[in-house]
């Protein structure tokens, strides 16, 4: 039987990747050192979607949206994190955008895609979301059928954020 409080929890197995990946090839995560940012990811989470939801209550609506995480974030003082994240999301709904107006120029025949449409993204198509020196992201993916998933790892250098 799963523990009520391990249903609250982002899986552990995700947690030990993204930590694998920063680390270097060699280097070892203890069990407990993967509950314990296991325990402050989910209640960081927590943290910043509550009080989105606080917002939103506020406001009468019952959906959470990308705007409101990023002013979570920033009322509870995490500017640093909010501006990448807004230009993170600025430049996501610019990608969609362009992705539904590609589909709606090249299909304007009703049902489903050609058969030989494929999913042509691949991890280094993903890997291109990036900060550079200007702290602007970039995303480059290209057209698919199903959503691109984008992965990014933010990593803080005195006063510069960089989105990797």
């Amino acid at each position: 039987m799963v523990d009520p409080e391990q249903d609250r929890l982002l899986p552990i197995a995700n947690v030990g990747r993204i930590m694998k990946q920063i680390l270097p090839p060699t280097a070892k995560i203890s069990k407990e050192g993967k509950q314990t940012m296991q325990e402050c990811a989910t209640e960081f989470i927590s943290f910043v979607t509550g009080e989105a939801s606080d917002k939103c209550h506020k406001e009468n609506r019952k959906t959470i949206n990308g705007d409101d995480i990023c002013w979570a974030l920033s009322a509870l003082g995490f500017d640093n994190y909010a501006e990448v994240i807004v230009r993170y999301l600025h430049k996501y709904r610019e990608s969609e955008r362009d992705k539904a107006n590609q589909m709606s120029k090249g299909n304007n025949n009703i049902g489903p895609p050609h058969p030989t449409t494929t999913n042509t993204t691949t991890r280094s198509d993903q890997d291109k979301v990036i900060g550079d020196s200007d702290h602007d992201i970039h995303a480059r993916s290209t057209s698919t059928t199903t959503p691109t998933l984008m992965e990014f790892k933010i990593i803080e250098k005195g006063d510069h954020i960089t989105l990797l």
